[in-house]
């Protein structure tokens, strides 16, 4: 079989579209300490697919999907809070937070798959 590439999941392609706009829209923020840690949060999600996937290991590549869903995670956490605060735009936050959702939601999804070719 041909090497695939975590540049073809498209879960990687969506984390990375939303790693991008929420770094744009936090960038300039002066709330460095939840900024950082959006930041962090969301360039985790994609970082960590990448990383697992290029184990290759099923049991390393669910380990670092699931460390990719707990970064989705906690970027809907800080965007509540973030909303809460009125930091940036209600709206931006809203589209974060299903943009996280959905994503979660596609790692669930090869979570379940790879964690059944392990078996």
């Amino acid at each position: 079989m041909a090497y695939q590439s975590f540049e073809n999941l498209e879960v990687w392609k969506r984390s990375c579209r939303l790693a991008v706009v929420v770094c744009k829209t936090v960038g300039e923020s002066k709330h460095f300490a939840l900024r950082d840690q959006m930041m962090r949060a969301v360039i985790s999600i994609p970082s960590n697919i990448a990383e697992g996937y290029e184990r290759d290991s099923d049991p390393d590549f669910v380990r670092f999907l699931r460390i990719a869903k707990g970064s989705a995670a906690e970027l809907r956490t800080q965007c509540y809070i973030a909303s809460e605060l009125a930091l940036f735009p209600k709206e931006q936050l809203q589209f974060f937070i299903q943009e996280c959702r959905e994503v979660s939601a596609m790692l669930q999804g090869l979570i379940r798959a790879r964690s059944k070719s392990e078996t």
